[in-house]
Formats: structure tokens, sequence, C-alpha cells
């Protein structure tokens, strides 16, 4: 009976584990400040840079996603917090979307020390880009409510959000080493490096306009 029980747990554990890779997996795909930052320095081919900025995107992730699966109820039933990730959000990449876009085009002194940077330019990015928290919200509450996901233990939350990070980490690695190759066949295109930053700005103007019109 032991041994039933003790199996159970441990394929629960499992199973929040891979729904946690899964959903941060293709939840990581559309284009946003961290995938974008990601592709770019995969273009420049400044594969250590982007390795150690994913590490950094990554461990913040693990936190993010806790805060997320720990206080959902408390979260929805607070509308106006998530309004306030959608600013931070929205200021952040339009923020960063200007910076890209302008020292793609004049690299000063700080945007090369900034662009070589990757470790704390993850950490700080992935700090300023909390829109994790409501997407695994709405995400732990979806599987929770098709009894999909059980998060009764500590065990069983800690595997789910482990399979958060461990997601955002595969999706990230997989576009450093894409980026890698499509920058073979676009060597030295200005353009090219301009393109991650130009969709940032855009994306920042789409999020603040999201923002006033929905309030």
């Amino acid at each position: 009976m032991f041994i039933l029980l003790s199996n159970c747990w441990s394929t629960r554990m499992v199973v929040a584990f891979l729904l946690g890779t899964f959903f941060s997996f293709i939840g990581s795909i559309p284009p946003a400040t961290l995938n974008l930052s990601v592709l770019q320095l995969g273009l420049e081919r400044k594969r250590a840079i982007a390795l150690r900025f994913t590490l950094a995107v990554t461990l913040i992730e693990y936190p993010y996603a806790w805060i997320g699966v720990v206080f959902e109820e408390w979260v929805r039933s607070a509308p106006g917090i998530t309004g306030n990730f959608q600013l931070i959000t929205a200021c952040v990449m339009t923020v960063l979307g200007i910076f890209n876009v302008w020292s793609a085009r004049k690299p000063s002194e700080f945007a090369v020390r900034f662009n070589q940077s990757g470790f704390r330019r993850g950490l700080v990015l992935s700090i300023l880009n909390p829109m994790a928290i409501p997407f695994w919200v709405g995400i732990t509450a979806y599987l929770k409510e098709q009894q999909w996901l059980e998060l009764d233990t500590g065990w069983h939350v800690h595997s789910y959000v482990l399979g958060t990070a461990v997601g955002v980490f595969l999706l990230l690695l997989l576009f450093i080493y894409l980026a890698e190759w499509v920058s073979r066949y676009v060597k030295d295109n200005r353009l090219v490096k301009l393109v991650p930053g130009i969709t940032l700005l855009l994306l920042g103007v789409y999020a603040f306009g999201v923002y006033f019109f929905s309030n």
C-alpha cells in the first residue's frame, strides 16, 4: 500500500514537472522582451553571452512562477495588479526597443558594455518583466480546473515550478541556435540587427495601447 501511494505521489510530481515544462516552452514562443533579446544575441553570434543571459532568465522564472502559483487566487481577485504588470512590461519593451535600435545605429560606450553583459543583463530584464506572474496564474488555474494538475504538497509545487524554469531554458536555447544558423546567411546585415529592437518597440507601443484603452 505504501509503495502504491509512493508511486502515485512520484507520478504526480512527474506530471506536474512535464506540464510546467510544456506550457513554459510554448508560452515563451510569442515575441517578448527576453526571447527577442536572446534572438539578437544569437544573430550577433554571441553564444557565451546569450547562454549566461538564458541562465539568468531561468533563475528569475522560478520565483516568478512560484509567486503565480502560490498567490494564484489573490492575484486573480486583484485585476489592478495585472494591469500594473502590463504597464511595466510596456515601458520596458519600449525603452529597450529604442535602446536597441539606437545602439545598432550608433553604439555608445554604455550600449556596448550593456550588450556585452550576459548574466546581469538577463537578471535586470527578467526582474523588469513580471508578466510571467499573471501568465502562470492563468495557466495554473486552467490546469487545476481541468483536473490535470494537483498541487497539494510543496513537492508538487516545486516540481511544477522547476518545469517552468526548464521550459523557458529549452526555448531560449533553441532560439540561440536558430538565430546563429540564420546569422550565417545574413552576416553583417545591419537591417537584421535592427529587427529585434524594432519588434520590441512595436510591441511596447501596442502594450501601451492595450493598457490605456482597457482602463
